[in-house]
C-alpha cells in the first residue's frame, strides 16, 4: 500500500533537495547549529512534508493551500542559501547547484498547482 504523495515526482524531488541540504549543513560552522543550520534544514524538510500533508484526499483547494506553504519553504531555503554564501559557508558552484534544485522544485510545485485549478 502506498500514499498518494509518494507517487508525486515533486515530492520525490523535494526529498532529494532536503537530503542535499542536510549534507550541506554538516559543513557549516558549529556556531550555526541552532541558527542557520537549523533554519535551512527545517525549511527544506517542510517542502516535502507540506506536499505530503496536503495530498491527504482533501479538496484541491486545500491541497493548493499546502502546496503554497511548500513554495514558501522552498523560497526560505533559497534565502538561507544566500546567507550561507555571504558568510562563506558554501562555494559558488555548490550554491548554483542547490539554487537550481530549488528552482526546479518551484516550477514543479507551480505546475501541480495549475493542474489542480
Amino acid at each position: 500500500m502506498s500514499f498518494k504523495f509518494e507517487k508525486l515526482k515533486v515530492w520525490q524531488k523535494a526529498l532529494d533537495l532536503a537530503d542535499e541540504i542536510n549534507q550541506l549543513t554538516k559543513t557549516f560552522p558549529r556556531e550555526e547549529i541552532y541558527i542557520l543550520n537549523s533554519q535551512i534544514k527545517r525549511a527544506a524538510d517542510s517542502i516535502s512534508l507540506n506536499i505530503a500533508e496536503g495530498s491527504t484526499g482533501q479538496s484541491n483547494a486545500e491541497f493548493i493551500r499546502f502546496l503554497r506553504y511548500a513554495l514558501r519553504s522552498n523560497i526560505e531555503v533559497v534565502g538561507c542559501l544566500h546567507l550561507a554564501k555571504r558568510r562563506k559557508y558554501i562555494l559558488e558552484d555548490r550554491f548554483v547547484e542547490l539554487y537550481s534544485s530549488c528552482e526546479e522544485v518551484l516550477v514543479m510545485i507551480n505546475g501541480l498547482i495549475k493542474s489542480l485549478k
